[in-house]
């Protein structure tokens, strides 16, 4: 039973590990149209870093990506620097939709295996039952 237990551990990790991706995710998605405003830095995107842990995955921290912020040449923007450029956040959404069709199946399969999990125990539970 403890190895069955220490699986529904295991997948409850990965559940949450996962949600929490989506989460960070949704987020990149919701600001990547940010701008630098009054000399303010747009939101940088954000990863997620997982480790292996004694009960399957963790949450060690998110990361701000490096990667520069997108320039656009909009000379009417009101936020548009001297040469007519804006400064956008260096969030790609497709790039952040492909990451959440990721986390997705990675926690529908975590599902799939919670349920296994928990079926197997019901029916060792039930062994010697009439």
């Amino acid at each position: 039973m403890s190895t069955l237990s220490s699986a529904l551990k295991t997948t409850a990790s990965g559940l949450a590990a996962e949600r929490f991706r989506m989460d960070v995710i949704s987020s990149n998605i919701a600001n990547a149209n940010t701008m630098r405003v009054n000399g303010k830095d747009p939101f940088r995107r954000l990863e997620v870093v997982l480790a292996p842990d004694r009960d399957g995955v963790k949450v060690v921290r998110t990361v701000e990506d490096q990667a520069p912020f997108r320039v656009v040449h909009e000379p009417g923007n009101p936020f548009a620097d001297a040469e007519g450029n804006v400064i956008y956040s260096n969030v790609e959404p497709i790039y952040e939709m492909v990451n959440m069709i990721s986390a997705s199946r990675s926690y529908e399969a975590n599902i799939a295996a919670f349920n296994s999990a928990r079926t197997m125990i019901r029916s060792a539970l039930s062994i010697g039952k009439v």
